[in-house]
């Protein structure tokens, strides 16, 4: 149940912290006062995307904070705790705010949420009737949805759409494949017989590595040779060779080790030198051993890297991109060695189709048990709205293909008089009486639902006199069993509720004060005065209050009827 809705800078609402109560609660007020203000609020901290132009002028901000009581909707509270948004009190504080500068932040129970979340919670909470659900109701998706949430079998519906679009879509893959065989047959020799050619290539990106280097040393053996040659002579094989002017060095400064012996740490760092020289000495010697022209291993790997080549520029890739391309070429192959051939497809689709019309069947079963039972409660109703002799029937017209929505098509069919054939709905109600029907299908659709607060706004719309009443009367007995509000302009309606506020704007003033809608909650004089305004407009006399007193009466003597 909604407890506490808080509206800040929103429209043309200053600050609004309204308290609600059990029951049916009327709203009213004056046009524009800006009675639906309370559902555009609500229906945006129940997941609707905001608009920055709802920012209450010369504001920064705006935001909204619903509190609602779920002790009584397990289903909501286990969800919430399997998405770290429970509260341990047992209410569920939705908040909103939007910035002006585009910027919206979503809140559940303080955590931040995501629009999707707070609109799954809120098909939990509040079931809003607007005031052109009648036109909605001309539609046959809308007539549809209807009935199988009359029916409680919304998921299965789904179910069903999810199962036709998979039918569908191998029905279409069956199709490709027939269209597009050869194609795919010359697709397939193609991509084999280029994977043989890429597999017996047996490229690697190491070895191609390996190769550039080889191939690089390969054809400058002649001058590592005669570079190692050089480089030995220097160090240790001509008369002036390195090691030898070395020797002649330290052994001239070891003479001298015993006349000045500063000279010894010089004599070790010589030494130690002339140990690595003569090992570089001996590693040019053993270099130069394994280092050899090799003629036929050049061409080994010249032949080698001219067959990457030009397999890559068969492809026009790099070299480097070879792995990659026997990698996609397989992935192709595999999936036209997989994609299923025209029998398995048929067989895929007939097994899909069998799926899609047992879930069908068990829906148009429902669908009809509901159809009879929301037939008779319509064609009932109808009788107190000035619609005596008239015919509700919702009809199931067979679609033998079936669609998204099942096997059959849903009609909502009326007949306005005894002695008339029901026709569709859209093409035989007036105004008034459409909007008399579409009343008695919310009113009696909201009983059978689970959702705690039913919120109209000026659903009653091309009513009046005393089907404004029966209306009214509908209305507080559905207001028994659960929250009810109503946003109304007829008198008959409002004078039926438990509880009664009134909307109203202050004009705009002198110093520019911008102009703010307010909601108060009215005691038995106001809702008097109230009901009379709303009866005889801005000329009240006293006829008129006591015609609004005698409403109020007779409601507050007939209330357990």
């Amino acid at each position: 149940m909604l407890q506490n809705l808080s509206i800040r800078n929103f429209i043309i609402v200053d600050h609004i912290d309204l308290h609600f109560k059990s029951g049916f609660t009327v709203l009213t007020g004056e046009t524009g006062a800006g009675k639906s203000i309370l559902i555009d609020a609500l229906e945006l901290v129940l997941g609707r995307r905001a608009d920055t132009s709802q920012i209450r002028y010369g504001c920064k901000r705006a935001e909204i904070t619903a509190q609602f009581s779920v002790n009584t909707i397990p289903a909501l509270q286990e969800w919430l705790v399997e998405n770290a948004l429970e509260d341990e009190t047992g209410i569920c504080l939705l908040r909103k705010i939007m910035e002006s500068g585009g910027r919206s932040r979503n809140f559940i129970n303080g955590h931040p949420a995501t629009l999707q979340q707070l609109r799954t919670v809120g098909e939990w909470l509040v079931d809003i009737h607007g005031q052109h659900a009648h036109q909605l109701l001309m539609h046959g998706h809308k007539q549809c949805e209807l009935l199988d949430a009359w029916a409680g079998e919304s998921n299965l519906a789904r179910e069903v759409a999810s199962a036709y679009r998979h039918w569908q879509d191998l029905c279409q893959q069956r199709l490709a494949w027939e269209q597009h065989s050869e194609q795919n047959l010359q697709e397939h020799e193609t991509l084999t017989w280029q994977l043989q050619e890429l597999a017996a290539l047996n490229f690697s990106l190491e070895e191609w590595e390996n190769l550039q280097i080889e191939h690089n040393r390969l054809t400058h053996t002649a001058s590592l040779l005669e570079t190692a040659q050089f480089s030995l002579e220097s160090l240790s094989e001509n008369e002036t060779a390195v090691l030898a002017q070395l020797s002649t060095v330290l052994t001239r400064l070891n003479s001298l080790i015993d006349i000045d012996n500063t000279l010894e740490p010089l004599c070790n760092q010589l030494q130690s030198a002339q140990i690595q020289l003569q090992e570089i000495v001996y590693e040019l010697k053993r270099y130069q051993q394994h280092l050899d022209i090799d003629p036929r291993r050049l061409q080994e790997t010249e032949t080698r890297i001219a067959a990457i080549h030009g397999t890559a520029r068969k492809y026009r890739i790099m070299p480097e991109i070879l792995p990659d391309l026997l990698e996609t070429t397989r992935q192709r192959l595999e999936s036209l060695e997989n994609a299923a051939s025209s029998e398995a497809l048929m067989k895929a689709e007939k097994s899909a189709r069998n799926n899609f019309e047992n879930l069908a069947a068990r829906l148009s079963q429902a669908r009809q048990h509901a159809a009879d039972q929301l037939s008779g409660l319509v064609t009932e109703t109808m009788q107190t709205l000035a619609m005596a002799g008239g015919r509700f029937n919702v009809a199931l017209i067979p679609i033998p293909s079936g669609n998204l929505h099942g096997m059959e098509q849903i009609e909502f069919q009326v007949s306005a008089h005894r002695d008339l054939p029901l026709r569709p709905l859209n093409k035989v109600a007036s105004g008034g009486e459409l909007s008399r029907i579409s009343l008695a299908i919310q009113v009696i659709t909201s009983k059978a639902g689970t959702v705690p607060t039913l919120i109209f706004d000026e659903v009653d719309t091309g009513i009046g006199g005393r089907i404004a009443a029966i209306v009214g009367k509908l209305l507080q007995q559905l207001g028994k069993t659960r929250q009810v509000m109503s946003i109304t302009h007829l008198p008959q309606v409002a004078a039926r509720g438990d509880h009664h506020w009134r909307v109203s704007k202050t004009s705009e003033t002198e110093d520019e004060q911008l102009p703010a809608s307010h909601i108060s909650e009215l005691d038995a004089a106001e809702r008097t005065e109230e009901i009379a305004r709303m009866l005889g407009g801005e000329n009240l006399t006293a006829a008129t209050r006591q015609h609004a007193a005698e409403m109020l009466g007779y409601d507050k003597q007939n209330q357990s009827t």
